[in-house]
């Protein structure tokens, strides 16, 4: 697996893999990985001779009062991880915005509503972060993982609208054996906040069998 850090250094490798005539798939994350992200890794191997991996936690998809600096980075098991389930290139910049970046790309439409009214900007910073993301790795597929489902929604227009020459691949949901989905975040809960979360989790499935919106989960439960 090569390990590489710096933006340019990554644009230059994904160019000279295209010009070998080699298919890129992008995986991209912000690390703490468990099983689901480890499947999404399995199903791009199927598909392209290159898989590549970021790892980046992007503050810009985060609001004022939320979890960036606590959003947790255990990055040698992540490179453990990432190695054993077959990625060949693990990209994790330090940074990929300019001090004074000024320039964001915005879909909105899907952005709207369910998550995107409750977290504003959240939308704008993973639009802008995809974006350049693909830029750097000029994948032919990216692959993410259906428990964001809105997420894949707005991502896959947003490569629609632009003319992108990218498939998006949504992978399934893993859960763990009581049902709940797999996140970075549940790392949080106490066991007591677990037994919420399948509550909440069942309580959505009895909802949607009734009619609701089926499967449709943009909170990854």
């Amino acid at each position: 697996m090569k390990l590489i850090s710096s933006p340019r250094e990554m644009q230059r490798e994904a160019l000279r893999l295209k010009r070998g005539g080699k298919k890129i798939a992008l995986v991209p994350t912000m690390g703490a990985l468990h099983e689901g992200h480890l499947s999404l890794v399995r199903l791009a191997r199927r598909r392209t001779d290159v898989v590549v991996m970021s790892i980046y936690v992007n503050p810009t998809q985060f609001g004022p009062k939320e979890d960036f600096q606590r959003y947790p980075r255990p990055w040698k098991e992540d490179c453990r991880l990432a190695r054993e389930a077959g990625v060949t290139h693990l990209f994790a910049p330090r940074e990929l915005y300019a001090a004074d970046a000024s320039t964001w790309v915005e879909e909105t439409t899907f952005s709207q509503g369910r998550c995107g009214a409750f977290r504003p900007g959240h939308f704008r910073g993973v639009t802008t972060v995809v974006m350049i993301l693909f830029q750097l790795v000029q994948p032919d597929w990216a692959v993410f993982g259906q428990k964001d489902a809105q997420q894949c929604d707005v991502i896959e227009r947003m490569i629609r609208d632009l003319h992108l020459p990218i498939k998006m691949l949504r992978a399934p949901i893993v859960r763990n054996r009581q049902g709940l989905a797999l996140s970075s975040r549940n790392r949080y809960l106490s066991p007591e906040g677990l037994k919420t979360a399948l509550k909440l989790s069942e309580s959505l499935k009895r909802a949607a069998a009734r009619g609701g919106e089926r499967g449709r989960s943009c909170c990854g439960i």
